[in-house]
């Protein structure tokens, strides 16, 4: 991989990141723009690296084949352990289930971005835009839950 390649690649999961961070910052919730952007890109960073490190250490390089689904696991890990911090319990309501779930795909998004799968990074972006918008409008028309209160401490997380 090239390093313009790597920046093509950055580039894109902050964009898509950006994506799911303004839908969350225009209906105010815990977390917005630059921690979505921020933890694509970070997911991204890891993937390039975990792919430049297998390519630079692996069998064609001489040395022994490194594991390149490592990082990957780890990222996910690190995701969860930030996801489970917008996590809060108020009263007989849990709240941000929502933001910690969409920061976990943000991540998914940066790592198939960050190892040049933009088709199904887009698509995946996409598909959580349409998740998190038009099915929180669904709800509010069927009733299925009751709109947020303006106080935003008891705003619920949808």
């Amino acid at each position: 991989m090239t390093e313009l390649e790597a920046l093509l690649r950055i580039l894109v999961a902050v964009a898509l990141g950006a994506a799911l961070g303004l839908e969350r910052e225009l209906t105010a919730k815990p977390a917005g723009l630059r921690t979505y952007m921020l933890v694509a890109e970070g997911a991204a960073l890891f993937m390039i690296g975990s792919i430049l490190l297998t390519e630079q250490f692996g069998p064609a390089g001489g040395g022994i084949a490194p594991d390149p689904t490592r990082i990957p696991a780890g990222i996910v890990t690190g995701v969860g352990f930030l996801g489970a911090g917008v996590i809060f319990q108020s009263r007989d309501r849990i709240l941000g289930i929502t933001t910690a779930a969409s920061i976990w795909v943000a991540a998914v998004i940066g790592m198939l971005a960050g190892a040049g799968y933009y088709i199904t990074a887009v698509g995946g972006t996409v598909v959580a835009l349409i998740t998190l918008a038009a099915l929180r409008f669904l709800e509010r028309q069927i009733g299925a839950k009751s709109p947020p209160s303006q106080d935003i401490d008891d705003r619920e997380d949808t």
